[in-house]
């Protein structure tokens, strides 16, 4: 009998729910004490992040990309770093809709706009993102700078 087979064994699983040029990847973690998987985002040099839902870590990843690449190293558990806040308007609403506790409402309360709003801030992120991570796609190593 396998340990899965066993309904007394706790069982922690990890598998690869999407996976990104350059290394960046997001990782589903399951453990039997959990009331669902979690999330982790990952990225070389990177502190791993971890999201209650698969939505929120993909658009950090499409966050990540927008900005190329973002440390949140020393900004505590209120503060934006700084590339971000950078980025715009648009960029920022992403993140922050990353955030634990913060939805969608939350933004458009937060700017003073339309809910629509929120939603092409979103599209025009992932756009962005969608279009780096192809373009890194199609460069050489050397072009990336990676050995």
């Amino acid at each position: 009998m396998s340990s899965t087979d066993d309904p007394t064994s706790a069982v922690e699983t990890e598998s690869l729910h999407r996976e990104y040029v350059l290394d960046v990847r997001i990782v589903e973690h399951r453990t039997p004490d959990a009331d669902g998987p979690r999330y982790r985002f990952e990225a070389p040099g990177q502190e791993p992040v971890v999201f209650e839902d698969a939505d929120r870590a993909e658009l950090y990843a499409d966050v990540f990309f927008d900005v190329n690449g973002f440390d949140e190293e020393g900004t505590g558990p209120r503060g934006v770093p700084p590339e971000i806040i950078q980025a715009g308007k648009d960029t920022l609403s992403a993140y922050f809709l990353t955030q634990p506790g913060v939805d969608r409402n939350w933004v458009v309360s937060y700017w003073g706009i339309k809910p629509m709003r929120v939603e092409r801030y979103v599209s025009s992120v992932r756009r962005r993102a969608a279009e780096i991570r192809e373009g890194a796609a199609e460069m050489t190593p050397e072009e990336l700078g990676v050995e």
